[in-house]
């Protein structure tokens, strides 16, 4: 992969992308009503994901990771699908993982 841009403010434009991805979807999570098993488990890696932004240029196979665990926990709540596949796409800017 080639250079990243840069914003004026200096900021990755992935990484912009990637916390207004995760902004909406915690916003959506935090007021959807309904309670399910792995709910906190979602949060917690929306935390994660917003932390790995706000410090630069995140690890790629974490941010994957993270991904994998936030899908998995929201899984069947199709009210979320469309924020979530924001976030996809956000993590998708960054590229795949090195190959080992």
């Amino acid at each position: 992969m080639g250079q990243a841009r840069v914003t004026s403010s200096n900021e990755d434009p992935r990484v912009t992308e990637l916390r207004t991805a995760v902004s909406r979807l915690r916003r959506e999570l935090a007021g959807h009503p309904a309670e399910f098993p792995d709910r906190v488990i979602a949060e917690d890696e929306l935390a994660a994901l917003d932390a790995m932004a706000v410090s630069g240029v995140p690890e790629i196979p974490r941010l994957r990771r993270s991904l994998l665990l936030i899908a998995g926990a929201i899984g069947s709540v199709s009210a979320l699908a469309s924020a979530l596949r924001d976030v996809r796409v956000a993590v998708d800017l960054f590229g795949e993982p090195p190959r080992r």
